[in-house]
């Protein structure tokens, strides 16, 4: 049997599913388990699932939303930059009555999260950054998604490509096509013309005033694991967790990272 049969697929089964007006935009969220709250930020797809939410959620309430564009919750074609993500956070966490909290994200959402971060510091208390994107990084430049051929996308997203075809439909999914084409169309609208990310992101990452973890896959090709340093250097406090034999899709491809975020969200 290999890898991909031995994977289960994704499933929200024990999750909780709410729907939030933000703004006037349909914003689908999901939860589980209890406790003092981390939020997590999906990337730029929302197909890998959220299995390793439930190693969080023992002593946790792990809340999961959809980006706007992405996943179940409904589109809004004025959201065209990062920032205006963070506005719609802002938005939504009020209404979750969040006023102190752990966040989380991974590629597409930790370069969210990290511009959150940047303006409300005071919000949170830890951030865990996975594989982030959107520090331009010239010395290490990160490959333009929008001109990956399809079939060269597994082993761009994990270090072995069994397990990221574990996580796509078999045979001609059309509902799965129709959320792909969605889900880029939305993240296009934001990076088309930026696909490095923000050129001024680095600028302010000194206003990251909470303690910050980087989960970094040791054979990352989305964001080459060369350019962490220049996370460190630029974040005021932080530590890096690299994950040996995992790829950019870290917490579907290693239990350790997701133990690794476990235990710093624990401390």
């Amino acid at each position: 049997m290999n890898i991909a049969q031995k994977i289960t697929k994704p499933s929200m089964e024990g999750f909780e599913r709410a729907e939030y007006d933000v703004a006037g935009t349909k914003t689908v969220v999901y939860s589980i388990g209890s406790g003092d709250p981390v939020v997590f930020l999906h990337g730029g797809a929302t197909f890998p699932g959220f299995e390793f939410a439930r190693s969080w959620a023992t002593d946790r309430k792990v809340i999961i939303p959809h980006h706007p564009g992405f996943g179940e919750s409904g589109d809004d074609e004025k959201i065209n930059s990062v920032h205006d993500y963070v506005l719609h956070y802002l938005d939504l966490f009020d209404q979750l009555k969040l006023e102190r909290f752990d966040l989380a994200g991974h590629s597409f959402g930790a370069w969210i999260a990290a511009e959150f971060a940047i303006e409300h510091s005071y919000r949170l208390r830890k951030l865990v950054l996975a594989g982030p994107t959107g520090l331009v990084i010239k010395e290490h430049p990160a490959p333009d998604f929008f001109k990956l051929r399809a079939a060269d996308l597994p082993q761009y997203l994990t270090a072995d490509p069994e397990v990221a075809l574990s996580l796509f439909p078999e045979g001609h999914d059309v509902d799965f096509l129709v959320l792909s084409y969605r889900e880029t169309t939305s993240l296009s609208r934001v990076c088309w013309d930026k696909p490095q990310g923000n050129r001024k992101l680095g600028r302010w990452l000194h206003r990251v005033k909470v303690p910050t973890l980087l989960v970094w896959g040791e054979h990352d090709r989305f964001c080459p694991i060369a350019g962490a340093s220049a996370w460190e250097e630029l974040l005021p406090d932080t530590k890096l967790q690299v994950i040996p034999g995992a790829g950019h899709l870290v917490f579907e491809e290693s239990q350790a990272a997701v133990e690794a975020a476990r235990r710093f969200l624990a401390e």
